[in-house]
């Protein structure tokens, strides 16, 4: 059933097909996600967590296909809370600089589309994308490394370059360094295998 989600993740169109006729509709979102780590949901807390664990946490994560995962450019590991993290200072960003420093990042990419019929890094494709995110020669060699060593399929390298494109707007950078492929590999799905 969630195999049926590849197809309008990747082109934003859903193909209803029947025996006389094709009909497309559009079907650009975005998808967020959340699963347990595992069955029992506690992965990395062995007293709590069954007594399965890794093969636990692989069986359980295999019921989402790898294709899937593939689909998805963000994924973060969410530790529980504590009760001690409860009386930490807020953050030194709060919610209204995200917005405004994910609102300039935003006019940043419709500034650079504005001659396309795209409007965000997540859209650009092939020479285009060739041309908006192509990384410095450090940060070439680091993705290159990471793609042989993670085993990154054709769309997972790209995928990487429109989310470090995206953290490189975000820091207000012209172009994609290092730094920023570094954290885009750091949102790549890890296999547990």
């Amino acid at each position: 059933m969630l195999d049926s989600l590849r197809q309008p993740i990747e082109s934003g169109e859903a193909v209803v097909a029947r025996a006389n006729a094709h009909v497309r509709y559009p079907a650009r979102f975005q998808l967020v996600a959340a699963m347990n780590p595992r069955r029992c949901g506690y992965l990395s807390d062995p007293a709590l967590g069954c007594g399965r664990a890794p093969k636990c946490a692989g069986d359980y994560q295999s019921r989402i296909s790898g294709p899937l995962f593939d689909r998805i450019d963000l994924h973060v590991d969410v530790a529980a809370v504590s009760a001690a993290d409860l009386t930490l200072p807020p953050p030194a960003e709060g919610n209204e600089q995200v917005a405004a420093r994910v609102a300039q990042a935003r006019k940043r990419q419709r500034e650079r589309f504005k001659d396309h019929p795209i409007r965000t890094n997540a859209e650009a494709e092939g020479e285009l994308l060739d041309a908006v995110a192509t990384p410095d020669a450090a940060g070439a060699k680091l993705l290159t490394d990471a793609a042989e060593r993670m085993k990154l399929s054709a769309r997972g390298y790209h995928r990487v370059l429109r989310v470090a494109r995206t953290v490189a707007d975000l820091a207000e950078a012209e172009s994609v360094t290092k730094s920023h492929i570094a954290e885009a590999l750091s949102y790549r799905r890890l296999s547990l295998a």
